[in-house]
């Protein structure tokens, strides 16, 4: 018997329309809304009078036109924008850019068609117009709100009015018949806590109290003067990159990120050797999978934004492991493309960016500073990227927390790109670090309108160290280092008729890969979906055949490996690590001598370099320029090359030796202990991923009230810290805590319990840093 078919079920409507009417059905005019357009109409005065001014090819004849063009660019775009706000959630991803950057060109070009007093030479013209008039809307706004983001806030609760309506319309009853259902009487109980995880990239905790402590972080500084919260030093360890520490964050392991990038040699599974690079989202996607046990930080109803890894969250946005570019199921990704006070508010400040940076770096030049780098090319053009992140983040959490998600963590960036290339402490990345204090702010005062009870938890996932790079101390490369100094022995694998070359040969990684993260997933989830976008996509970046898009030098640089070098150097900040690549498995300090005599030993009495660890028969060793240290017994001969690198150096290097894919060298660099001053490999003036001055210390501000459990060593260690804190706050579900833990997390300690240990940072009396490690 075929099943009955109902006659009153109406045939279902595609996705795209569904969520486009749901956003139309939720977009109803409000006293702030109204409010809101008399401004605009009174901003759209100043503004239009000075962009009819200045450009030519739009007109408007008298006043009365002027005030009639006004009205109806105001009316134009309160009709328009709620559609083109539907239009651009039903697309999501490259739709609602495409639909951002038109959008208001789209209004002024309408309105100047209407005005039969004005006159527009094509669109062209309005593009251009509309773009000027979004720049001067933003002086304008930004000196009638004092300097504050009042607008931008004042958006944000309007996006989190509308989505928490849409979820409580889908929650409710038929619709038809919600408002004859009897309720219960609203609820006395408080709000359910949430917690809300914001990631400061790069963020030394030294560098964050002395800002407060300058007055330069009033968000912060408040918090921590009043006692509400409190501020933890925690000590990275080795690697100290982003990858490794959410890796350990979010995953609670970090045995597989040896550094942000590594060198995996040739097996019998897999016999052609390759470099995996964590900020390419095919690589990060395998390392996901290495990681993830299913019981990531974020595994119950978390959301991950802007990280590389998910922590097994159900929802991910801009994540790189899952390039994820927010689509129709995320209409904050929407509203800050389509609203004046979201993406051509970012793109105005970032153009703004773009144009300090250009004056600061020819103001170092002017003025001899040094150390400092290039600020020029991709970085240049990559900068304005991390800005508008920052809003669109801002964007992306408050539609979450308006959703009601219990834990959302969030990574922002922009702080760790300037520093890299100014330097940690020089006056435009302590810009970025106010501006970020500033989205502490922002986000404060969403969390209160959220239906949670949001507690903020702020941290970092390691430092960064100061100095001019190896190549501008000594004129050449590491790797060009390692060519001169492992020149093959006459035993080598190689056949006896080929002749013994001079230097060997060696590829180094080395290239500026990190900012391009952010890209590459962007553009990888543009190229993995369906359709024309996608396929025009991936003909013009040469996407691989999964869609996995890799912009930068990584790609370059994984081909020059595949050319059977010798020696393979891979760089992450004053981290390096070497690979004899046609020799199986890591090698010994014996099987080194004997395929590449002199190259250890050249390598320690290098003056850039401040120790070298090999694996030997009696384990670990650290050697330096005039001595060495053993690292499993700590037995020093001679001078220890450890001492300039603190008190947990031998643990960190003994942790390291036993990651998955280390090199058979690993090299760290010279450190200057008067100044902490380090050289990276990489061409960075701040660097991360080694040892040696703050780059390890990285910070952790929390309620007051919250217990810490022990010495915080290790981001797994953090990580079960904020585990913790979940169940206190009723966040985790009631699982064994054993499936909690990271494997190996029950391990003794490497380092006996006696070591010295991180120092606790009070908020507000606590002594002042050293002259050594105040910012210069």
């Amino acid at each position: 018997m075929e099943p009955q078919v109902d006659a009153r079920k109406r045939p279902a409507l595609p996705e795209p329309v569904r969520v486009g009417l749901r956003v139309l059905r939720g977009y109803r005019p409000t006293v702030a809304r109204v409010r809101a357009l008399v401004r605009s109409m009174a901003t759209s005065f100043v503004v239009l009078s000075t962009t009819l001014w200045l450009l030519p090819g739009v007109t408007a004849s008298g006043l009365v036109a002027m005030l009639w063009l006004v009205a109806l660019v105001t009316g134009v775009g309160a009709v328009l924008r709620p559609l083109l706000l539907a239009l651009a959630t039903a697309l999501g991803g490259l739709g609602a850019l495409a639909i951002g950057v038109g959008v208001q060109a789209v209004v002024m070009y309408v309105a100047l068609r209407l005005d039969p007093e004005a006159h527009v030479a094509g669109f062209a013209v309005a593009f251009v117009a509309a773009w000027v008039s979004v720049a001067l809307a933003a002086i304008v706004n930004w000196l009638a709100d004092a300097g504050t983001d009042d607008s931008f806030v004042s958006e944000m609760l309007r996006l989190m009015n509308r989505v928490r309506r849409a979820t409580d319309r889908r929650q409710r009853p038929t619709r038809r018949w919600r408002r004859r259902v009897t309720t219960d009487p609203p609820s006395d109980d408080p709000p359910a806590d949430g917690l809300l995880i914001i990631q400061l990239d790069g963020v030394a905790a030294p560098l964050l109290q002395w800002a407060v402590r300058a007055g330069n972080l009033p968000t912060v500084g408040r918090w921590l003067r009043s006692r509400s919260h409190r501020m933890t030093r925690w000590h990275t360890g080795l690697p100290a990159t982003t990858p490794a520490a959410q890796a350990g964050l979010l995953h609670g392991d970090v045995r597989h990120v040896p550094a942000y990038r590594w060198y995996e040699k040739a097996t019998a599974e897999h016999p052609t050797g390759r470099l995996v690079v964590t900020s390419r989202p095919r690589d990060a996607a395998d390392v996901e999978r290495r990681l993830s046990t299913g019981a990531g930080l974020l595994r119950d109803g978390g959301v991950s934004i802007s990280t590389a890894f998910s922590g097994d969250a159900p929802t991910s946005l801009l994540t790189v492991s899952r390039a994820g570019l927010p689509g129709r199921s995320t209409p904050g990704y929407a509203a800050f493309m389509t609203s004046p006070y979201g993406f051509a508010r970012a793109v105005v400040l970032s153009a703004g960016q773009v144009l300090r940076e250009l004056h600061e770096a020819r103001r170092q030049r002017r003025r001899g500073v040094q150390p400092r780098g290039e600020r020029r090319g991709s970085y240049l053009a990559l900068r304005p990227l991390a800005s508008l992140l920052n809003d669109l983040n801002v964007s992306l959490i408050a539609e979450q927390m308006a959703r009601g998600a219990p834990v959302i963590f969030c990574d922002f960036v922009d702080y760790d790109e300037v520093a890299h290339h100014a330097g940690p402490a020089r006056p435009e990345a302590m810009a970025a670090l106010e501006a970020l204090d500033h989205t502490l702010g922002i986000l404060e005062r969403l969390a209160a309108e959220a239906g949670r009870r949001y507690h903020i938890v702020v941290l970092s996932d390691h430092g960064q160290s100061q100095g001019a790079t190896f190549r501008q101390r000594y004129g050449e490369s590491l790797a060009q280092v390692v060519s001169r100094l492992a020149a093959p022995a006459p035993d080598d694998d190689r056949p006896a008729s080929a002749p013994a070359a001079r230097a060997a040969t060696s590829v180094e990684a080395a290239g500026r890969v990190e900012e391009w993260g952010r890209v590459n997933t962007l553009l990888t989830e543009v190229a993995g979906r369906g359709g024309v976008t996608a396929a025009a996509t991936r003909v013009a970046v040469r996407s691989g055949t999964d869609g996995a898009v890799s912009l930068g030098p990584a790609d370059r640089e994984e081909a020059a490996t595949r050319t059977d070098p010798e020696t393979v150097v891979v760089a992450s900040g004053n981290l390096a690590m070497i690979y004899l690549t046609r020799h199986p498995g890591r090698l010994t300090r014996e099987r080194i001598d004997a395929v590449a005599p002199g190259l250890v030993d050249g390598l320690a009495a290098h003056p850039g370099i401040g120790l070298v660890v090999v694996d030997s028969a009696a384990g670990p060793v650290a050697i330096g320029p005039r001595g060495r240290h053993r690292l499993r017994d700590g037995h020093v001969e001679g001078e220890d090359p450890l001492a300039p690198y603190g008190p947990r150096a031998r643990q960190d290097l003994l942790r390291h030796q036993t990651m998955a894919h280390v090199g058979d060298l690993v090299v760290i660099s010279a450190v200057d202990p008067s100044l902490d001053e380090v050289a990276a490999f990489e061409e960075l003036v701040g660097c991360h991923g080694g040892l040696g001055g703050w780059q390890t210390d990285a910070l952790l501000i929390h309620p007051a009230d919250w217990p810490q459990e022990g010495e915080l060593v290790g981001p797994d260690a953090v990580h079960r810290q904020l585990l913790a804190w979940l169940r206190r706050l009723g966040l985790r579900r009631a699982d064994d805590r054993a499936d909690d833990l990271p494997a190996g997390a029950g391990e003794p300690d490497l380092v006996p319990s006696g070591a010295p240990v991180p120092v606790m940072v009070a908020p507000a009396d606590a002594p002042a840093p050293s002259a050594a490690g105040s910012p210069s």
